[in-house]
């Protein structure tokens, strides 16, 4: 028995596949798509809503922290995008280029390991 158990927690390791970090680049492609309408997402964007809040300036107001709980679970105003952890990540990821905001930690973004797929 104590022998099954074992198998069965190395095999556990065995194919557990680390989080990736959060990738920017592919955040900056998200946000263009589905937050652009409404919000400034990146230099030279000719528009967007005069009543929210550019993403150069939610980095320098929000924590990761703040910004993941937000994005998670919308407001009212926001549509509902449906978004992935990996997806959130990588936009929070992406807002974090353009700014830190005051007690954020420095760590990467990281996707949830319970977004990570299974391995198939």
């Amino acid at each position: 028995m104590r022998h099954l158990g074992l198998t069965a927690f190395m095999m556990s390791v065995l194919c557990a596949q680390p989080a990736a970090p959060a990738d920017a680049d592919h955040g900056l492609a998200i946000a263009k798509r589905w937050c652009a309408e409404c919000h400034v997402v990146a230099e030279g964007q000719s528009r967007a809503k005069t009543d929210v809040l550019p993403f150069a300036t939610i980095a320098t107001l929000k924590t990761t922290k703040e910004l993941t709980v937000f994005l998670t679970d919308p407001h009212p105003k926001m549509p509902d995008m449906a978004l992935s952890r990996l997806e959130i990540a990588d936009i929070i990821a992406y807002i974090k280029t353009l700014g830190q905001a005051p007690g954020d930690t420095k760590a990467p973004v990281e996707p949830s390991p319970l977004s990570t797929p299974a391995p198939g």
